[in-house]
């Protein structure tokens, strides 16, 4: 391997991993905040990468019909609940005319809102505003539904939903996208020489927007009084219901932040690669891994754990294409052994 080999293995490496370093973010935002391991967060990823496939083909893309059903879900779920609270009895009128229009009138004017724009030609950006319009709301609805009732389960319990969760995503991804695989438009043909290698526009598309997010995160966690409920939720959950932060509230605002991040992650990867319908539950693993390093708590160490994934998938892909996927996983056994040993345990706080 000559050094122009080397550079352009650490390019592609730094790119795919901007991508995880996103979903290790969202992972460890997720884990911080309600104890759950977002094993469906891959499917975001696909959900994004595969409706902005459908909406450059101009066809609705079926996640408009997810999203309606989810909305009918929630709103069922959170008219039970004010029926069965007396204090939310008393207002309940306001209640459900705020839940009808979050969960059944918003959902329905996006999926008429695709279908009047998927007939006609719109620009890049538009088709990736509405991708990400329609993906993203299903985040805090899956964690109202399936995570909210069990908010106060074990670990344990809450992995085993996201697992069940997982396997009912997939499933309706191919029904949804099918068997066959999407590739979208690249958001640059552009290229440019850097001493003896090339660097794609498309890829530093990927860098830019990544670290653009990520810094745009750091601010809403510092700067912000929501970003400071949900480090304040994360550091205790119990402090923060003391002092008036609705825990409730804080896990539908991070599973909006996952979601989005998500999306955003099969957008940008959407280009350089062929996306299925369980594509993301790999992608998703490799961010796990990164969240890994970073002990599911840690952000930067998570981050920069996901460029080293980046980086070891990239140069084993050249050195042995055929274990590439075995050398990136085995990483997590010596972090999940040093951390073994130099954690002391916590019992949980309840």
């Amino acid at each position: 391997m000559d050094l122009q080999i080397g550079i352009v293995l650490a390019q592609d490496g730094i790119t795919s991993g901007a991508i995880y370093a996103l979903l290790a973010l969202a992972l460890v935002l997720v884990f911080s905040v309600t104890r759950v391991i977002f094993i469906p967060q891959g499917e975001f990823v696909a959900f994004g990468a595969l409706t902005l496939a459908a909406l450059q083909s101009q066809r609705v893309p079926l996640t408009t019909v997810l999203l309606i059903a989810l909305g009918v879900l929630t709103f069922i779920a959170e008219l039970v609940t004010t029926l069965r609270n007396a204090e939310l009895r008393r207002s309940a009128g306001k209640l459900l005319m705020v839940h009808a229009g979050k969960y059944l009138l918003f959902p329905i004017a996006v999926h008429f809102l695709a279908q009047s724009l998927a007939a006609q030609p719109i620009p890049m950006l538009a088709q990736v505003a509405l991708a990400l319009l329609i993906v993203i709301p299903m985040g805090p609805m899956l964690y109202r539904l399936a995570y909210q009732p069990l908010a106060e389960a074990t670990t344990l319990v809450l992995l085993i939903v996201s697992v069940g969760l997982h396997f009912a995503l997939v499933g309706l991804g191919l029904v949804m996208f099918g068997a066959e695989g999407s590739r979208t438009a690249s958001f640059s043909d552009a290229s440019f020489d850097v001493g003896v290698t090339q660097i794609s526009g498309q890829s530093l598309w990927v860098v830019g927007v990544s670290a653009a997010l990520i810094a745009a995160l750091y601010f809403y966690f510092e700067r912000t009084i929501s970003g400071k409920a949900l480090r304040a939720t994360a550091v205790n959950r119990l402090g923060a219901r003391l002092v008036g932060i609705g825990t409730a509230q804080a896990g539908k605002l991070a599973f909006t932040v996952a979601a989005a991040m998500g999306a955003l992650c099969g957008v940008l990867m959407a280009p350089l690669t062929t996306v299925y319908y369980e594509t993301g539950f790999l992608i998703g693993l490799k961010g796990f891994v990164g969240a890994i390093v970073g002990g599911l708590v840690s952000y930067p160490v998570a981050a920069a754990g996901a460029i080293l994934v980046g980086l070891l998938e990239s140069y084993s892909s050249f050195f042995a294409s055929a274990f590439k996927e075995v050398i990136v996983f085995t990483l997590i056994i010596p972090v999940l052994l040093w951390r073994s040993l130099t954690s002391k345990h916590v019992d949980e706080e309840e």
